[in-house]
């Protein structure tokens, strides 16, 4: 274990970046129930993906796996439907030749003019893993993740390689479509293991991890930052968590309680046990260890909520309460070090409107939205000219 060097804190004052979800395997009203469900169509996220570029957000992540629409695929859609939005897509080492994933990159870096980012995943899951025709164990995934970041960085850069390793053997590799961004498209990443944080020291500029309580994530930032200032790298943090907004703290928490209303207890322990022994990765095994054990004592600190975690695996916690309290919140993890926020919330749809109408104007972020005039006389706003009208009618 690398000895913690001291985390640059985000001033609280700076407006953090807020990137949304994109729901690919499907999106609804309640968790563990197919009661208003909705299929996960592209029609659909586009809707989603149009109204958080409208609101403001900086870019969405789209997740990856079987149960998924191909991220891929889907970012190039999205992206002739968007303007300003970045797309955080998956870079998956082991499903992928690095020559193959270099010309994906540079041809959806050319396709959105520069807002493609690359979130490396090296998987959690042997089973999902083994279908995709990969059995190496969770160590040698990650050695081979590393050999596979730096061919690939290497030909998205312009050099020509040749390359004889355990894993991969390149010659006279080339790109010849280069990307826009220099010398690459970003890479993010989240691995909560040591040899997950050696790739991300060696290889990336983003780290992100899951929504832990700020002291606990705390020790884990400062390792990978320890791991990046012994190569002479610095890296930025991103957190990723569910938000769960409302206009009160009351509101939040009912709203809370309903998302799992409809989750049994059979469910859960499924769900539990299920992640405890299909499942390697040692971020999923810290959400885990989160879960207090009784539905009614999800709340693990302030604010901070459980209940995600109880069926869904990856990201199982969620910031819940009104404006003030969830930016307080933010604030808190700001101080520790995270500068981007990756958000999502159920139906997704619907939580982007509130968390940039409710939460946007406490954290200082620019929403972008048209506000009405002062001249427009209507439900929803009183035009200045009739006020002008009736004060003349007084005197």
């Amino acid at each position: 274990m690398s000895h913690p060097v001291p985390l640059p804190a985000t001033p609280a004052s700076q407006s953090p970046d807020i990137f949304w979800f994109i729901p690919t395997h499907g999106d609804g009203a309640y968790l563990g129930s197919e009661t208003r469900q909705r299929p996960p169509e592209f029609a659909y996220f586009r809707e989603v993906a149009q109204a958080v570029d409208r609101l403001g957000f900086k870019g969405v992540l789209l997740p990856t796996g079987q149960s998924c629409e191909d991220s891929w695929i889907t970012a190039a859609g999205l992206a002739t439907a968007t303007e300003r939005l970045k797309f955080l897509v998956a870079l998956r080492p082991g499903v992928t030749t690095p020559a193959f994933a270099a010309r994906q990159a540079a041809a959806l870096d050319r396709l959105s003019d520069g807002r493609l980012l690359l979130n490396v995943v090296v998987g959690g899951h042997p089973a999902e893993l083994a279908a995709d025709g990969i059995f190496l164990d969770h160590d040698a995934r990650y050695a081979q993740a590393d050999e596979f970041l730096k061919i690939w960085r290497d030909l998205v850069a312009g050099k020509t390689v040749d390359h004889s390793g355990k894993y991969y053997r390149v010659e006279h590799g080339r790109l010849d479509f280069p990307v826009v961004q220099q010398p690459h498209p970003p890479l993010w990443f989240g691995g909560s293991s040591e040899a997950g944080h050696e790739v991300a020291a060696e290889h990336t500029s983003v780290y992100l991890s899951w929504g832990e309580p700020p002291h606990i994530l705390k020790d884990k930032l400062a390792d990978v930052q320890a791991r990046a200032a012994r190569r002479g790298r610095k890296l930025k943090f991103g957190l990723r968590i569910h938000f769960i907004v409302r206009e009160t703290g009351a509101e939040a928490w009912a709203a809370a309680d309903r998302l799992i209303s409809q989750v049994s207890d059979e469910q859960i322990e499924s769900a539990q046990k299920r992640f405890k022994v299909e499942m390697d990765s040692v971020g999923q095994a810290r959400m885990a260890a989160l879960q207090p054990g009784d539905r009614n004592k999800l709340e693990i600190a302030p604010n901070l909520w459980a209940g995600i975690g109880l069926v869904r695996r990856g990201a199982g916690t969620a910031l819940v309460g009104d404006p003030k309290s969830v930016a307080a919140r933010i604030r808190e993890y700001q101080e520790i070090g995270i500068e981007t926020f990756i958000g999502s919330g159920y139906p997704h749809l619907e939580e982007a409107y509130r968390v940039a109408e409710l939460l946007f104007p406490e954290l200082g972020v620019d929403g972008r939205r048209r506000k009405v005039s002062d001249n427009i006389v209507n439900e929803f706003a009183v035009g200045s000219h009739l006020a002008e009208r009736r004060r003349a009618a007084v005197s």
